[in-house]
């Protein structure tokens, strides 16, 4: 059956499992360690874990479910099974807390009783603010001195004993014996964290450095001091998206929490690794030599690795690769809302996510192997077949007459004298321009000049069009007073060779009343616990 859909004909259902088991290949150069914090008992902590010096062998990541929505339109459900098996356990847990008692009145009795009522108890005034109203103040707040006094309130630091300033955390070890910083208010540590208004050495600790958040692997790098970027590639083992991610994140001193701050260097920094895994990857799987190792490749030699991949493609046309195509995202912009919602990113420190997909994965149902073969998922799936679509009913292609429309467009509201140009940007490979049909209130959307279907196509001038236009877009809407905006890639698989789909970004604010994030924006819907769960606990409810 070709058609993606959970529902078999015989009248059962379809589903998939990734049990990921791989290696990845350490393109990182040397590193100095570091300590981040402490045990308890004063043990020191150094990331030594976050800088592997061989390959990284991953033998048994989290297996995640992927189940067709019934109506392929609507997209994919993942379900990492780790999640999930632990709701099974008591379905009890799966619902949200109720709204907790709130009262100003009370508080502010409380303070007149206390005597409160100089600038020397504003510590004691902040900390005694009931939870709504601190995580609200963490996130708005512009007075280093309100975050800071907050922060020592929710955590603990290691502090300098000359300055009194925090150069790291004391850890506890969890219930696996892993050092976890001692954090006595999760929330409002992660609000506190991503304001960009608490003083860098607070977000360095806190948040920034290798190993405070744990030990994700950095496997690649761009440094380059002359510019004072600076970018880590970070492995998501386990990840809610099969088969594991990859982060490029800013590193911890190259503090970037604002558009206005993130320049070109930092971009392309983030992109070379996005096509340096990607390329690196491609290459191992067909076989070909890649001798580079503990070192970042420099744009001419991701050049030649990209061309020998070209070549050996068409060479063998008929080859159909593991992993054929590309998943790229960013979600930029941080916010928790008082009622505890977190409304965008994990994070607000600039970064960027990728991965490769399968292009299938074995179905089975119930745990019965049927010997079928499900197509895996991709965003991009979407475009390609509406292009073959659109060929055979009109004879023309799409991605030709959407070009020709872009650049001849008319105002819809018929005024000659008004602006009629949907271009924002344009250089010779790439245009940025205004969708005239926008599913985001602010969308924006970048595609190449020519027939360009994904990053292996696309060459070095290409390539650094693409990331120009990617700052250019997200600045464009920075300016408009943007604060959390998600961005995703359409791309065409691999070893398609009959397509003219052209590579496409689409820019996502987020406004105050347009929710949505970079996984929904592809219909990729994450969940944690199993259908059956929930079933039984809406019956538990009623």
């Amino acid at each position: 059956m070709n058609i993606r859909t959970c529902v078999a004909p015989e009248g059962f259902f379809l589903f998939g499992m990734h049990q990921p088991k791989y290696k990845v290949r350490n393109l990182r150069g040397k590193h100095s360690p570091k300590l981040f914090g402490t045990l308890t008992n004063g043990t020191p902590l150094l990331n030594t874990a976050n800088f592997p010096d061989e390959p990284v062998i991953k033998n048994s990541a989290v297996p995640i479910y992927e189940i067709p929505n019934p109506f392929p339109f609507r997209g994919t459900t993942y379900i990492g099974k780790a999640w999930a098996d632990k709701n099974a356990e008591d379905i009890t847990g799966i619902g949200l807390p109720p709204r907790p008692d709130l009262s100003m009145a009370k508080v502010i009795t409380q303070w007149a009783n206390a005597g409160y009522a100089n600038s020397k108890d504003t510590a004691k005034l902040i900390e005694s603010l009931p939870e709504p109203l601190l995580l609200a103040l963490a996130a708005n707040s512009t007075d280093p001195e309100d975050l800071e006094i907050m922060a020592d309130a929710c955590c603990e630091f290691i502090r300098n004993k000359q300055t009194g300033r925090p150069i790291g955390m004391p850890c506890h070890s969890d219930e696996k014996g892993r050092p976890r910083p001692v954090i006595k208010n999760r929330l409002l540590f992660e609000t506190l964290a991503n304001n960009f208004f608490i003083p860098d050495d607070y977000k360095e600790v806190m948040v920034l450095k290798p190993g405070v958040q744990g030990e994700n692997k950095i496997v690649g790098e761009v440094n380059r001091p002359d510019t004072g970027s600076h970018v880590f590639e970070y492995l998501r083992s386990n990840s809610y998206i099969p088969w594991g991610h990859y982060a490029a994140n800013m590193a911890h001193d190259s503090v970037r929490y604002r558009i206005k701050d993130l320049s070109i260097a930092d971009m392309k920094g983030m992109r070379h690794l996005y096509y340096q895994r990607t390329f690196a990857r491609l290459s191992c799987e067909l076989g070909l030599d890649f001798p580079f190792t503990s070192r970042t490749l420099t744009t001419n030699e991701l050049e030649k690795t990209r061309l020998t991949i070209l070549d050996k493609l068409a060479l063998n046309p008929e080859t159909r690769l593991k992993f054929n195509a590309t998943l790229w995202g960013w979600n930029f912009g941080f916010d928790y809302s008082p009622s505890k919602y977190r409304l965008h990113a994990s994070h607000q420190q600039i970064h960027q996510q990728f991965a490769m997909i399968p292009a299938d994965l074995p179905v089975s149902t119930g745990g019965t192997n049927h010997g079928r073969a499900l197509p895996s998922y991709a965003c991009g799936d979407l475009v390609s077949k509406f292009i073959r679509e659109y060929r055979e009913e009109t004879g023309a292609d799409f991605f030709s007459a959407y070009t020709r429309a872009i650049f001849t467009n008319c105002r819809m509201d018929g005024n000659d004298s008004g602006e009629s140009s949907l271009i924002v940007f344009k250089d010779k490979n790439i245009i940025l321009f205004v969708p005239k049909a926008q599913t985001s209130q602010w969308e924006l959307q970048l595609m190449p000049l020519a027939p360009v279907g994904n990053i292996i196509e696309a060459d070095t001038s290409v390539r650094d069009s693409i990331d120009t236009g990617l700052l250019m877009a997200i600045k464009a809407l920075s300016a408009l007073g943007a604060q959390m905006v998600t961005v995703i890639e359409y791309a065409k698989r691999f070893d398609d060779n009959e397509n003219m789909q052209r590579l496409l970004y689409s820019f996502l604010p987020r406004l105050p009343q347009s929710p949505g994030a970079f996984s929904e924006a592809q219909l990729r819907w994450i969940n944690g616990h199993y259908p059956e769960d929930f079933a039984a606990a809406c019956r538990a409810g009623l």
